[in-house]
């Protein structure tokens, strides 16, 4: 994605739905590139066009998060790539990041088994060329598109993987990354079981917030992938639970 089309994203993120003569003076260029900006932009199934407006799919609630904050997303999701090998196998759960890491290993044309409860994943990554990509049967959760219950589970426990990667809802003082739905608390404890590391992306927002369950501690986490907002107290204190704590440049894209 060019500059212009993440500052685009992130107007359109902003204010729901923007016209495109209003995008075109905001930006200082003419509307037919905004028009082009915006068919790269809606075929990455990250806004939707309507006559002269471009807003987002308030009927898909993954694109929504999908668009919110991509530029630090997609940053985070490129950095967590760099230390998957080809020929492992991966689980990876649903989320926007997570979705933007599948997306990353398949541009990356790395020989990996990508195994997922997301149905949007399965679906936003096909056809992966040179990956083998496992859908994981259950019970369906239309709003974020995930198999759960007790289906998911015994089907995820046929599976031993190198790495396994989820998204979270918040984070609790007392060293707790907290998740919001039940069901899914079930799926990721069962799919963090199988796995040799764990390893959590999130952008910094997600450490002022709470979420309603406990999902996983921090000393069973063995990597976060995050930007460089994260208050520093948690940071430390992650570090210290063994965590290794990778930051994303917000602007640039740098690790630090």
């Amino acid at each position: 994605m060019t500059e212009r089309q993440f500052q685009i994203l992130a107007l359109i993120s902003e204010n729901g739905r923007v016209e495109v003569a209003k995008l075109a003076e905001i930006l200082g260029v003419s509307q037919v590139t905004i028009r082009k900006d915006l068919d790269a932009l809606e075929s990455k199934q990250l806004i939707r066009r309507l006559q002269g407006i471009a807003e987002l799919d308030r009927e898909n609630d993954v694109t929504n998060r999908l668009a919110y904050h991509h530029r630090e997303k997609l940053s985070i999701a490129e950095e967590a790539v760099k230390e998957i090998k080809n020929g492992e196998t991966v689980m990876i759960e649903s989320g926007s990041c997570c979705t933007l890491l599948a997306e990353e290993i398949v541009k990356a044309s790395k020989d990996v088994t990508i195994i997922t409860n997301s149905i949007y994943i399965a679906d936003h990554i096909r056809p992966a060329l040179g990956n083998h990509v496992i859908l994981l049967g259950g019970e369906i959760q239309m709003e974020p598109m995930v198999t759960v219950g007790p289906i998911m589970v015994q089907a995820a426990k046929n599976f031993y993987v190198d790495k396994f990667y989820t998204g979270v809802d918040g984070f609790t003082p007392d060293g707790y990354f907290t998740a919001s739905d039940i069901m899914r608390v079930e799926s990721i404890r069962t799919m963090a079981g199988q796995a040799k590391k764990t390893i959590v992306l999130t952008e910094s927002e997600k450490f002022v917030n709470h979420g309603v369950m406990a999902l996983l501690p921090s000393t069973s986490i063995h990597a976060l992938y995050t930007d460089d907002q994260i208050p520093d107290k948690i940071r430390n204190d992650l570090k210290k639970s063994g965590v290794c704590v990778n930051t994303v440049n917000t602007t640039y894209g740098q690790t630090k």
